[in-house]
């Protein structure tokens, strides 16, 4: 997995326990993961099809960072479906601790939002002998 993103975790993104509010985790997981997503496929037209259940493992509070790291898992033939995963970083010692991961399936579209194959390149690139929509 490599780097994708990272947050610098502020006061008005916590909920009533002081701890980071879970939609705000999942807009940063949606994001980061649908930009990695078009960068994969080399197209900027993926949408999010699908998100796996999400255990929010670890708290995090004000002040902490949060860095997402993504890999691609499967490529089908029209969707990409990534390996996503959301660590709270230390930045006294450098150590990191996950706070959820998911796998994240995104599907190419054209104007029209009707799904389209990925291409040739990018199925190459990835390689993988499963074939799935």
């Amino acid at each position: 997995m490599e780097l994708i993103s990272t947050h610098f975790v502020k006061t008005q993104d916590v909920g009533y326990h002081g701890n980071l509010f879970g939609g705000v985790m999942l807009a940063w997981l949606d994001e980061a993961a649908a930009s990695y997503a078009a960068q994969a496929a080399d197209t900027p037209r993926m949408v999010t099809k699908h998100i796996a259940g999400l255990t929010f493992e670890k708290p995090v509070r004000p002040g902490q960072i949060i860095k997402i790291y993504g890999g691609v898992a499967k490529v089908g033939k029209t969707s990409l479906i990534l390996d996503i995963q959301a660590r709270r970083h230390s930045v006294y010692n450098g150590t990191q601790r996950t706070v959820v991961s998911t796998q994240m399936t995104f599907v190419r579209i054209d104007g029209d939002g009707e799904a389209i194959p990925i291409s040739e390149k990018v199925r190459q690139k990835y390689r993988n002998p499963k074939d799935f929509s």
